[in-house]
């Protein structure tokens, strides 16, 4: 049996982890040049800001812990697309949302996010899929130099409007890339 099955949070004080930078590389082609990307629960030093600026792309990034809630927030400035890894507990919510703002939107969630009925509804509209062939492991409070080892679910991302195919498999290149975590003042 799986350990990290047995020993995982699976509520919302469980959604904070943060994606490696290894898990942005995959979704990095399908983002056309020259696009903005609105990373909507992401802090300065997340892998999805670093990498995409690395890239050369333009990056406006918000975060519930900044008083920009996704769900309550406006982005009064221009952006062709969403990427971002949202919490999963809020996915139907989060889903809801980001097919109500009508632009395209790559985001992470467990592979099981696929069946719902709320979701189902969602994605009538139309849903691509970028899979992997192994688990994304992500990082943690505990431990922001290394992702964790041993993820008990598979995360896929969940597309409209990038994708040139509804279903899209990739293999996952792990390496290690510590994320610099900015702490706040107190």
């Amino acid at each position: 049996m799986n350990k990290g099955y047995l020993t995982c949070g699976r509520g919302a004080d469980s959604d904070e982890v943060y994606t490696p930078f290894y898990a942005v590389e995959p979704i990095v082609k399908y983002i056309p040049k020259g696009f903005t990307i609105w990373c909507p629960f992401d802090e300065e030093w997340s892998a999805f800001v670093q990498v995409f600026r690395e890239r050369g792309y333009k990056v406006i990034h918000s975060h519930i812990g900044n008083g920009q809630d996704f769900f309550d927030y406006t982005l009064n400035e221009h952006y062709d697309c969403i990427v971002s890894n949202p919490p999963f507990s809020k996915k139907d919510k989060v889903l809801k949302r980001l097919y109500e703002l009508g632009k395209p939107f790559a985001v992470l969630l467990p592979l099981n996010s696929l069946q719902g009925i709320g979701r189902f509804k969602s994605f009538q509209k139309g849903v691509e899929i970028l899979a992997f062939d192994k688990r994304v492991d992500y990082h943690t409070h505990e431990n922001y130099r290394d992702y964790t080892k041993g993820n008990h679910f598979a995360s896929a991302y969940f597309c409209h409007g990038l994708l040139p195919n509804s279903l899209i498999l990739e293999e996952l290149k792990k390496y290690e890339r510590p994320l610099k975590v900015r702490m706040k003042n107190t």
